[in-house]
């Protein structure tokens, strides 16, 4: 793999897993603008979340993976491959799974106290229904996920941990 600092990323891990804090983290390092595939599915709206027309959330991405710079993160695998096949960098957060499953705890907590900014309502129904994905991403969606990297084993990085991100960049 490169050690040549990329100029597009695409962040990939379950719910809970550090995607959105690495893409913070590595926007602010790296002054690149990042994205949640999950606000390019969605129109977000006081009165609730509206999925977007598949070819408009098509066309979103395909704006953006055009491109000079970017950071994507995100879940989604079925139709992410044009920013898979630009990406200089892919990055799988393949964080233990009773690790993300503290994080889901602990966000909704945050997210109830006001502490932490959520992209949608925090409700008990979304609260349980990440546990559920949690586990479809531990037995379906990774070996699913794997299966589609293997002709981007060139430019992927797996991680256990987000913070394993410096042995990378230094």
């Amino acid at each position: 793999m490169s050690t040549v600092i990329p100029n597009k990323i695409h962040i990939i891990g379950s719910v809970g897993s550090g995607k959105t804090t690495l893409a913070q983290s590595l926007s602010e390092k790296l002054n690149i603008p990042f994205y949640e595939l999950d606000n390019i599915v969605w129109i977000r709206k006081k009165s609730g979340d509206v999925r977007r027309e598949e070819k408009e959330r098509d066309r979103y991405l395909s704006d953006i993976v055009r491109s000079d710079t970017w950071i994507i993160e995100g879940v989604h695998h079925t139709w992410v491959c044009p920013s898979w096949e630009r990406a200089d960098l892919i990055i799988f957060l393949d964080t233990d799974y009773s690790i993300r499953t503290y994080r889901i705890i602990k966000r909704y907590i945050r997210q109830k106290l006001g502490r932490e900014k959520a992209n949608y309502q925090p409700t008990f129904d979304i609260f349980k229904k990440m546990f559920g994905w949690n586990a479809y991403f531990e037995k379906k969606s990774k070996p699913e996920i794997m299966e589609l990297l293997r002709p981007y084993e060139e430019k992927l990085l797996i991680l256990k941990d987000n913070r394993e991100i410096g042995k990378y960049f230094n």
